[in-house]
């Protein structure tokens, strides 16, 4: 179970959609008649997997609803709900996409294409590294590799 909306300073959210402190007394002029969008930005992701989230634990709503009013499957519902768990907010901060860097270069690859004569080519150089150390590069890498 995900502990959400009872850490204090949160508020609630009451029947007619104005926020409520813990007493249930809506502060004055906090979504009062509140008419328009919702009450939390649809562009930030990070509030959309909160409130997602919230739905569930808070609201009562099922994950396949949840999920699929905020955009994500059910699937993801659990990967976001995880992540809260395990690192709270910060969990819910997307992670970088792609490779953090190159896969196959060790120190001591790239140490023998620094060492290379300038004059060789990336497609020399990615044959004997090949040879020498069992790891295929494309040529480009190497090249890169010895710019680094």
């Amino acid at each position: 179970m995900l502990d959400i909306g009872s850490q204090s300073g949160h508020c609630r959210v009451d029947s007619d959609g104005g926020e409520a402190d813990e007493s249930g007394v809506a502060p004055r002029g906090v979504g009062a008649g509140r008419v328009g969008p919702p009450f939390f930005l649809a562009a930030d992701k990070v509030q959309v997997k909160y409130e997602m989230l919230r739905a569930v634990a808070v609201d009562g709503r099922t994950i396949v609803a949840a999920a699929a009013s905020h955009g994500y499957s059910r699937a993801e519902y659990y990967l976001v709900a995880a992540a809260f768990a395990e690192r709270g907010m910060a969990g819910l901060v997307d992670e970088r996409r792609g490779r953090r860097g190159p896969v196959k270069l060790n120190d001591e690859i790239v140490a023998f294409l620094r060492q290379a004569p300038p004059e060789r080519s990336g497609a020399e150089l990615a044959r004997e590294v090949e040879a020498r150390f069992g790891v295929a590069l494309h040529r480009r890498t190497a090249e890169r590799a010895r710019r680094r």
